[in-house]
């Protein structure tokens, strides 16, 4: 089939969308549902519709380019429908990558020109096919304590490529939030990874792309475990521990890495302050002096570190299908004031659920405490505060990683001078969804609440 060109139909179609969402990877879907919307050719044009739709779904881009559809050929369909049309094609494998388009027909019969390609990547499909093992470390809860006792770990393995791989991709699912590193290189842009979901039954995989960062000879994979909801009460079951662990594979090149006993340990600088519990979630604490700054790079030295430990918790593995948690909206003071005992309250201007960055100063040692509050006569509200403890070069900047605060005000102690407007930034977190409609009134306090749900 030819299709017409975009002048020849009143209709185009885009933004394409397989289960919801914008080229996912990962999907443990065997018959994902796709959809598109039309555009009209012609603003100012009336009575446009879909009669037909026909799409393609091929293996690699290459073959979908040339208008054949290798996995899938659907053929003229007259209907109308544009959302969530069952895949039909031959039966989907784990991990590969699909590409797919659509054409469609105006209320004319004229052919419109193919959509723009998409894609999506599959997941492994059965529980069977995952060879990785649950770890860990040692450290347990105790919920006895009112901080946490449980330091985040670091994790990593090192492993020997004969070639460059066209494809790995790293499978990843975490009982708290994890980062993922190959050869000290962060991967994605993702934070607070995967998504927060009721882990009593089950835990959410990651795929993440990591082909481009692996090379011939040594190369080295590490992951950052996060504390945080993995003590969540409400979610404990008695074969799970009360820590965080991680469930990881890759196959690269015919072999497949996984997450065992052979992998490493060691203590992060990092730590949960509170206990992740309801007016408890307190906030990080970053000691300085226990930094590795080549911890995950081939030139670590692992004569410190330990063997990690390995569960066996009774969870599916199943693919994370929402779109992930990202940065938003940087946000600068716009007030700093020094207060009578010595602490500075720093106003950034709005009450936002996110991260905060401040760069500190001081003697090696120094604890710098941060109390977060959306009141302005309240230091702190429930009870939202990090800390940094100084390291040997004098400075340094808290930034957070596994946890975060919902607050306009911010309470700083323990500086002995006071920073600069610029030392200071806040982000808002949010999940990267696009905006599909806005709100406005001649309330002003329905649009006051309307804005203030979007920033917290």
């Amino acid at each position: 089939m030819k299709s017409g060109n975009a002048q020849e139909a009143s209709i185009i179609p885009q933004q394409m969308r397989c289960e919801y969402l914008d080229n996912p990877t990962g999907l443990d879907v065997l018959r994902p549902r796709l959809s598109w919307t039309l555009k009209a050719a012609d603003s100012l044009g009336f009575g446009q519709q879909q009669t037909a739709y026909r799409i393609l779904v091929a293996g690699t881009s290459k073959i979908l380019k040339g208008n054949k559809g290798d996995v899938w050929d659907s053929g003229w369909i007259n209907s109308a429908q544009m959302q969530l049309i069952d895949y039909k094609g031959k039966q989907l494998q784990s991990d590969r990558t699909y590409f797919w388009k659509v054409a469609v027909k105006d209320e004319k019969g004229k052919v419109s020109a193919w959509s723009k390609p998409a894609y999506w990547s599959t997941g492994l499909f059965n529980q069977s096919e995952w060879q990785a093992k649950w770890i860990g470390t040692a450290q347990v809860f105790d919920p006895k304590q009112s901080d946490c006792n449980v330091v985040d770990p670091w994790l990593r393995k090192v492993f020997n490529l004969k070639t460059k791989p066209a494809r790995a991709t790293f499978f990843v699912a975490s009982v708290g939030y994890h980062e993922v590193y190959v050869n000290g290189k962060r991967i994605g842009n993702d934070i607070l990874s995967p998504s927060v979901t009721d882990h009593s039954k089950r835990a959410r995989y990651v795929a993440y792309d990591i082909a481009g960062h692996l090379m011939p000879g040594k190369n080295v994979i590490a992951i950052w475990l996060g504390t945080s909801w993995s003590i969540f009460g409400p979610y404990n079951i008695k074969d799970r521990p009360n820590t965080p662990i991680v469930i990881a594979q890759a196959s690269i090149n015919g072999n497949v890495i996984v997450t065992d006993e052979s992998w490493k340990t060691h203590e992060s600088p990092n730590k949960l302050l509170g206990v992740w519990d309801f007016g408890k979630m307190g906030g990080e604490i970053w000691d300085a002096r226990k930094e590795i700054p080549e911890w995950n790079t081939l030139e670590c030295n692992e004569t410190n570190w330990k063997a990690a430990v390995v569960y066996e918790p009774n969870l599916i593995l199943s693919a994370q299908q929402v779109e992930p948690n990202r940065l938003f909206n940087e946000i600068t003071p716009t007030d700093i004031v020094e207060r009578p005992d010595g602490s500075y309250r720093v106003d950034m201007g709005v009450n936002f659920a996110g991260w905060t960055s401040i760069n500190v100063s001081g003697n090696p040692g120094d604890k710098i405490e941060f109390l977060f509050s959306e009141r302005a006569q309240d230091d702190m509200t429930f009870s939202l505060r990090s800390a940094f403890i100084i390291g040997s070069t004098g400075k340094g900047t808290f930034k957070n990683r596994f946890n975060y605060s919902s607050a306009r005000w911010i309470t700083i102690k323990g500086l002995k001078n006071k920073p600069a407007l610029s030392d200071i930034k806040g982000w808002m977190i949010r999940t990267n969804f696009a905006n599909a409609s806005t709100f406005e009134c001649a309330d002003t306090l329905q649009n006051w609440i309307y804005n203030t749900v979007k920033w917290t």
